[in-house]
């Protein structure tokens, strides 16, 4: 039998040591670099969103946010990415988390930018899908409301969906501005913000920067008429034409009251 001597031993230790130090190095480092491997992913999307010389449409998303009046409007604004020789826009979903939300009808998305945390770029066009508790819990939230208020202030054009309106007139946007929202709520509307003129029976509603709409398949209407202001007709009708709609503005139910930004009455 071979003895080994003190000196052995202690060499045999650190030898094993740092073999061992080796092999977990890497997976050490690994799981280390996750989450700046994730920011970098994330940052580098958000970089690729955002094309210069273009307008900035931020959509406002959460859980329980309405599959039509999220994707009707970003249908249409993301098509003009598709005619020359306009200001086209860029389109991104904006939420208080990185985190797949779930919309009401069962579709995940992953939003582009969480506004608690990120640096956005300045948003021109805020889009306020309708959500499941835009009536109730989250008019509770105080920093979304807040967000909702400091960038509707210094956005071009604020436009709602639906329930949406409800947020707008929570956060003050709607003070002195006339609206409307989802037909079956409108009594409730009153209710809560009686300092507010709402009107029924019409698709949108158009009052200085604010573009309200009665939500669902109108969605689609309200969005293309923003697309007419900027762009003219013959835009507006190519998109359209495009997402197969039938698209005549002479024939809307609308109310447009007064419009700011310099723009004239279509």
């Amino acid at each position: 039998m071979m003895f080994l001597t003190r000196i052995d031993r202690i060499r045999i230790r650190v030898f094993i040591l740092l073999a061992v130090s080796v092999c977990l190095y890497p997976a050490c480092r690994h799981h280390e670099s996750t989450p700046d491997s994730q920011t970098r992913a994330v940052t580098l999307k958000q970089k690729d969103l955002i094309l210069p010389d273009r307008y900035n449409v931020a959509f406002l998303v959460m859980n329980g946010v309405y599959n039509t009046e999220l994707t009707a409007p970003y249908d249409v604004f993301q098509h003009t990415q598709y005619r020359e020789n306009i200001k086209a826009m860029n389109v991104f979903t904006v939420a208080n988390t990185h985190d797949l939300i779930r919309t009401f009808e069962g579709l995940y998305i992953k939003p582009d930018f969480d506004y608690t945390r990120d640096k956005l770029p300045k948003i021109d066009v805020l889009v306020i899908p309708s959500a499941e508790h835009h009536t109730d819990s989250d008019l509770n939230d105080t920093v979304m409301i807040r967000w909702v208020r400091k960038t509707g202030e210094n956005a071009m054009f604020v436009t709602s969906h639906c329930d949406g309106a409800f947020l707008l007139a929570k956060a003050g946007l709607l003070d002195g501005v006339s609206c409307t929202t989802f037909p079956a709520n409108v009594k409730t509307f009153k209710d809560m913000f009686p300092q507010v003129r709402v009107y029924e029976n019409v698709y949108f509603v158009h009052d200085k920067n604010v573009i309200t709409s009665s939500g669902g398949a109108r969605s689609f209407e309200s969005a293309l008429y923003l697309v007419q202001l900027l762009y003219g007709k013959v835009v507006a009708d190519k998109i359209a034409k495009g997402l197969v709609i039938d698209w005549d503005l002479n024939t809307v139910k609308k109310v447009v009251i007064h419009q700011g930004n310099g723009y004239s009455t279509l």
